[in-house]
């Protein structure tokens, strides 16, 4: 399965709400770097992130272009985040059901047909503006 494939899946489960299967296609030790965040290592760090971003926010991902390096061990997507502001996060303003668009991107590192590192980014800025 080359790397794209994989990123494909990974954005599948994301926008059909499917942490299982987007944990199905993560390494047992993923560091996931999100955007303004902490790092987080392992897949029960990644699940506790996608619980709390499906509290907070309904995001679906369109316009997906997807890219591989050449070897599979490295990839990358450029993609709109579509969502609407559920619940309100800590330190963001108030959720009142806004939507918003926003460009985003990831950045991937693969190895045995599995992401070991996604790198996540976008303008919070341009988010905070949005749903203000």
């Amino acid at each position: 399965m080359s790397a794209t494939d994989v990123i494909k899946r990974y954005f599948d489960a994301f926008n059909a709400n499917d942490t299982e299967a987007m944990l199905a296609c993560l390494d047992a030790d993923v560091a996931h770097h999100v955007n303004e965040g902490q790092v987080r290592i392992g897949k029960v760090r990644f699940a506790e992130f996608c619980a709390h971003m499906s509290h907070c926010y309904d995001e679906t991902l369109t316009e997906m272009v997807l890219f591989e390096a050449e070897g599979g061990t490295r990839a990358a997507a450029e993609y709109l985040v579509n969502g609407v502001y559920l619940n309100s996060d800590a330190g963001l303003p108030e959720a009142r059901g806004q939507g918003y668009r926003l460009p985003a991107g990831s950045f991937f590192s693969l190895k045995d047909g599995r992401i070991t590192r996604i790198v996540t980014y976008s303008n919070p800025a341009e988010w905070c503006r949005q749903v203000s």
